[in-house]
Protein backbone atom coordinates (compact mmCIF):
# COMPACT_ATOMS: atom_id res chain seq x y z
CA UNK A 1 0.00 0.00 0.00
CA UNK A 2 1.42 3.57 -1.12
CA UNK A 3 1.06 5.90 1.59
CA UNK A 4 -0.42 9.30 1.22
CA UNK A 5 -2.29 7.72 -2.17
CA UNK A 6 -5.22 6.36 -0.36
CA UNK A 7 -8.94 7.38 -1.55
CA UNK A 8 -10.92 8.23 1.36
CA UNK A 9 -14.21 6.40 2.16
CA UNK A 10 -16.42 9.11 2.54
CA UNK A 11 -18.16 10.94 -0.61
CA UNK A 12 -16.06 14.00 -2.28
CA UNK A 13 -17.31 16.96 -0.60
CA UNK A 14 -17.49 18.81 -4.27
CA UNK A 15 -19.51 16.40 -5.90
CA UNK A 16 -23.47 17.41 -5.82
CA UNK A 17 -26.53 15.16 -6.36
CA UNK A 18 -24.91 11.97 -6.20
CA UNK A 19 -21.63 11.13 -8.49
CA UNK A 20 -22.16 14.24 -10.70
CA UNK A 21 -20.30 17.50 -10.28
CA UNK A 22 -21.49 20.83 -11.68
CA UNK A 23 -19.46 22.49 -14.59
CA UNK A 24 -18.28 25.13 -12.08
CA UNK A 25 -16.72 22.80 -9.96
CA UNK A 26 -15.47 20.63 -12.60
CA UNK A 27 -13.88 24.30 -13.73
CA UNK A 28 -12.13 24.50 -10.36
CA UNK A 29 -10.83 21.10 -10.33
CA UNK A 30 -9.42 21.02 -13.77
CA UNK A 31 -7.73 24.82 -13.55
CA UNK A 32 -6.32 23.19 -9.80
CA UNK A 33 -5.12 20.43 -11.81
CA UNK A 34 -3.63 22.94 -14.35
CA UNK A 35 -1.60 24.42 -11.26
CA UNK A 36 -0.80 21.58 -9.64
CA UNK A 37 0.95 20.16 -13.35
CA UNK A 38 2.60 23.39 -14.04
CA UNK A 39 4.36 23.17 -10.66
CA UNK A 40 5.19 19.58 -11.46
CA UNK A 41 6.82 20.61 -15.08
CA UNK A 42 8.42 23.63 -13.44
CA UNK A 43 10.33 20.98 -10.61
CA UNK A 44 10.78 18.77 -13.58
CA UNK A 45 12.42 21.24 -15.18
CA UNK A 46 14.64 22.89 -12.53
CA UNK A 47 15.85 19.38 -11.97
CA UNK A 48 16.59 18.30 -15.19
CA UNK A 49 18.75 21.96 -15.34
CA UNK A 50 20.15 20.53 -12.16
CA UNK A 51 21.03 17.00 -13.33
CA UNK A 52 22.55 18.32 -16.66
CA UNK A 53 25.04 20.74 -14.45
CA UNK A 54 26.22 17.89 -12.25
CA UNK A 55 26.57 15.92 -15.30
CA UNK A 56 29.06 18.65 -16.58
CA UNK A 57 30.87 19.17 -13.71
CA UNK A 58 31.23 15.30 -12.99
CA UNK A 59 32.54 15.18 -16.50
CA UNK A 60 35.11 18.40 -15.77
CA UNK A 61 36.19 16.57 -13.26
CA UNK A 62 36.99 13.26 -14.92
CA UNK A 63 39.04 15.17 -17.26
CA UNK A 64 40.78 17.06 -13.96
CA UNK A 65 41.72 13.30 -12.40
CA UNK A 66 42.82 12.43 -15.43
CA UNK A 67 45.92 15.12 -16.28
CA UNK A 68 46.25 14.59 -12.46
CA UNK A 69 47.07 10.57 -13.29
CA UNK A 70 48.85 12.10 -16.50
CA UNK A 71 51.16 14.39 -14.20
CA UNK A 72 51.76 11.61 -11.34
CA UNK A 73 53.12 9.08 -14.56
CA UNK A 74 54.80 12.00 -16.05
CA UNK A 75 56.31 12.82 -12.47
CA UNK A 76 57.15 9.23 -11.05
CA UNK A 77 58.87 8.79 -13.97
CA UNK A 78 61.20 11.89 -13.79
CA UNK A 79 61.80 11.25 -10.07
CA UNK A 80 62.79 7.65 -10.89
CA UNK A 81 65.17 8.88 -13.91
CA UNK A 82 66.80 11.76 -11.56
CA UNK A 83 67.71 8.89 -8.77
CA UNK A 84 69.18 6.89 -11.38
CA UNK A 85 70.93 9.70 -12.60
CA UNK A 86 72.23 11.11 -9.00
CA UNK A 87 73.08 6.85 -8.35
CA UNK A 88 75.20 7.03 -11.76
CA UNK A 89 77.26 10.22 -10.63
CA UNK A 90 77.98 8.78 -7.23
CA UNK A 91 79.47 5.63 -8.74
CA UNK A 92 81.09 7.21 -11.05
CA UNK A 93 83.03 8.95 -8.07
CA UNK A 94 86.13 7.21 -7.18
CA UNK A 95 86.44 6.21 -3.60
CA UNK A 96 89.40 7.08 -1.37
Amino acid sequence: MCYGHQRSLSPDPLTSSGNRRSPTVNALVVENLRGRLAETETRLERARAREAELSRRLEEMKRFVSVMEILECYLKRRFREQQEHVQQLFASIPRI
